[in-house]
């Protein structure tokens, strides 16, 4: 085998495949003809002695050797990275990004007063902050694009290091005059018997309501939905409808005084958790490092002072 083909061209182009799905898709995001792209991975294919992908009618998608070289492909250049970070800091250069991927509620406003807070202190580190939905910041994660997840999960992910992890109770948002508001827990039953403003039924929180309203036989209609959380939001703080999300989201909200947020009693809706993710087995380059130090930090400060833990 030339292992020299692993670190060439053909490696690159590979990777674009694996992303794209197709080999058309992969020369139009590197601004290269197909062919060109279809050389390189036979190239591959013959240096390796193995195919590296299953062609299908729409598209190509590794097999188990591709899932195999596209792991060391992205571990590969992650070390790159890592380096270059840790010979920066070797020169004094307090230089360093950090890419996050984010679900909703702790993208617009957790996040960047961590960011701010973390700034004061190393003002030198750079962010990269983008919101996804919870599948998608596993993905984006275990596929190297990003340093770190920050999210509400059900259940473990595959080939993911959980940095922090906390309960991430989901609550119910209303006006500050809706008849429940002056409740310490309300139930699913209780809130179903006023109108609903949902998240949209791709949202792992949706799927919850309609599983925990589906076990207890209630009914769970939507007079509003949306596929962003604020709209709802603001929606029911106009009216008497009530909508669901984490307590992250609601911060600002919370102080302005223009909803309120009871827990709700119900077992499903206690059952999220907050997560700060990284890939498994991935030396972290200094800068990352240090903010996933910073977060754990702060949610223990929160957790000892007694503050609601942040809930996406």
């Amino acid at each position: 085998m030339n292992q020299r083909v692993l670190q060439e061209v053909a490696l690159r182009y590979f990777m674009e495949v694996v992303r794209a799905g197709s080999v058309t898709e992969a020369a139009s995001r590197l601004d290269v003809a197909p062919s060109a792209v279809s050389r390189q991975i036979g190239r591959l294919e013959r240096e390796l002695d193995t195919l590296l992908f299953e062609r299908r009618a729409r598209g190509m998608t590794p097999n188990a050797a591709g899932e195999l070289l596209a792991a060391h492909a992205r571990r590969a250049w992650l070390d790159v990275e890592r380096v270059t970070d840790e010979i920066l800091a070797l020169r004094g250069l307090r230089t360093g990004e950090v890419r996050i991927a984010a679900t909703e509620g702790f993208a617009y406003e957790f996040l960047p007063s961590m960011v701010i807070q973390f700034q004061k202190k190393w003002p030198g580190i750079h962010f990269a902050v983008d919101m996804f939905v919870q599948a998608e910041v596993a993905r984006r994660v275990r596929d190297g694009e990003v340093d770190i997840g920050v999210t509400v999960s059900l259940s473990s992910e595959r080939g993911l290091n959980v940095e922090h992890r906390h309960p991430s109770p989901i609550m119910a948002v209303m006006a500050l005059d809706h008849p429940l508001a002056s409740r310490r827990l309300v139930s699913l039953a209780q809130v179903t018997a006023y109108p609903l403003a949902l998240p949209s039924k791709a949202s792992t929180l949706r799927q919850l309501l309609d599983i925990s309203c589906s076990r207890q036989g209630l009914q769970c209609d939507a007079v509003i939905t949306s596929n962003h959380l604020y709209p709802l939001i603001n929606y029911v703080s106009e009216c008497h409808a009530v909508t669901f999300c984490g307590e992250a989201a609601l911060r600002r909200r919370l102080v302005e005084g223009r909803i309120t947020a009871v827990p709700l009693r119900d077992r499903e809706m206690n059952e999220r958790h907050f997560e700060v993710q990284t890939l498994a087995g991935r030396h972290l380059p200094e800068a990352v490092r240090t903010f996933v130090s910073f977060l754990r930090e702060q949610m223990v400060e929160e957790e000892r002072l007694g503050l609601r833990p942040p809930a996406g």
